[in-house]
């Protein structure tokens, strides 16, 4: 066909869903010398808006196109619409964007501002889709002509006003690509802080949370604030570990996340400034692949107050991902890194996405984008995977399991 004198129909189909349809309209636009240039559809609530854009020449006796799609709309009891147009549009712009956004709840005017911040930027919303209506409402927006950098800075003023997370990755191979996930351990796939749980039968509960506090604010070097901490374990009988163990309480939706993960062959790692005699249990119990943790020495059944070894601080998360991207074979910049605390900032800046999960101010302002919602498991939605598809492979799952077995 000369593009020179191309020419295009677009016909909007709209009402309510049934099997077929999209068969129906194309069958009839197959009896004309027309060609596809583009076909969006979505459902909401069983209405479906089916939109086809074609593209002819001229001497195309376009009337007759009109016509079938009208009488094709009629027999469906469907409205529809039909426009002409010269093609100007020319090959789809490149630097598609996604932009996700999770809301609890998502109010209609933090969708106002997202899209008024995107539309300011001289950029364009090709599609909108709901990944997820809970644990939050996710919701995606499929972006064109924007700067990546000049966008993300935008939408994260936004969404701190609306009280959201907003995500922003480029779009295609390169968000797909992603394999690895590496992860903190306290207060991101677990509640709490080990050390802490330890320093509460050490009877040392506030000196050690203190501490803690200010080094996840970045306040402490790492390495000297977790000695000091450990120090003040000295002589705590080694059978609180086991303890502390049992009061372990994953992050509301980790299992979801792992199991998910696993099941679409990412690689999945932990790496910890806390301790070996807790995260070996972890990796045992979720299936991870990788782990990095401190080790708490231990002489004749009591801690000595010391760590063995050389300490996995700031700089060791990151030679920690480093590592375990060439075990796994990936590429660093297709890796995820997330993390709550300063201790995390190296790991989250090296990775290929960076995500702060409810984590500390300093954190959030370096990382990528920040989810500060307690639902570990909308980390998928800003991989792309909506909620819809992750209960299908459970039920898929639980149907083929035996009788019993716990999933």
């Amino acid at each position: 066909m000369d593009e020179s004198k191309q020419r295009t129909l677009l016909i909007t189909l709209t009402g309510r869903d049934r099997p077929g349809v999209t068969s129906r309209l194309f069958t009839t636009l197959a009896e004309f010398p027309i060609t596809v240039v583009d076909v969006e559809q979505v459902v909401i609530r069983g209405r479906l808006v089916l939109g086809v854009l074609v593209a002819y020449s001229d001497g195309t006796d376009i009337g007759r196109v009109w016509s079938a799609a009208e009488a094709l709309a009629a027999d469906l009891d469907m409205e529809v619409e039909v426009s002409t147009g010269r093609d100007k549009s020319g090959p789809r712009r490149r630097g598609r964007l996604h932009v996700t956004v999770l809301g609890a709840p998502l109010r209609p005017a933090a969708m106002a501002g997202i899209a008024g911040r995107v539309a300011a930027g001289g950029a364009n919303i090709d599609r909108i889709e709901r990944l997820a209506h809970y644990p939050v409402t996710c919701i995606e927006m499929h972006v064109s002509g924007a700067d990546p950098a000049r966008l993300r800075a935008e939408l994260a003023r936004e969404a701190a006003e609306q009280q959201v997370d907003v995500a922003v990755q480029r779009g295609g191979l390169y968000r797909r690509a992603k394999r690895l996930i590496v992860m903190d351990v306290d207060s991101t796939l677990i509640q709490g802080e080990v050390i802490e749980l330890l320093a509460e039968h050490a009877g040392c509960l506030d000196e050690v949370a203190k501490v803690t506090e200010a080094a996840m604010r970045g306040e402490l070097d790492f390495e000297g604030s977790l000695r000091e901490r450990v120090a003040l374990l000295t002589g705590l009988d080694a059978r609180a570990i086991d303890e502390v163990r049992t009061k372990i309480q994953l992050a509301s939706g980790a299992r979801t996340m792992v199991r998910t993960l696993k099941r679409l062959d990412y690689k999945f790692a932990i790496v910890s400034g806390g301790f070996t005699q807790v995260t070996d249990a972890l990796v045992d119990d979720l299936g991870i692949d990788y782990s990095a943790a401190n080790t708490l020495e231990i002489e004749n059944g009591k801690l000595t107050g010391r760590v063995v070894g050389p300490v996995i601080d700031r700089a060791g998360k990151a030679a920690a991902l480093e590592r375990f991207a060439r075990e796994a074979g990936v590429p660093v910049s297709q890796t995820v890194a997330i993390g709550d605390g300063a201790n995390d900032l190296d790991m989250l800046q090296a990775a290929g996405l960076g995500i702060a999960y409810n984590a500390k101010p300093v954190v959030r302002r370096a990382a990528d984008t920040a989810v500060n919602v307690p639902y570990l498991d909308t980390i998928l939605f800003l991989l792309g995977i909506p909620r819809d598809e992750v209960e299908a492979a459970d039920a898929a799952d639980a149907a083929l399991r035996p009788a019993g077995e716990p999933s």
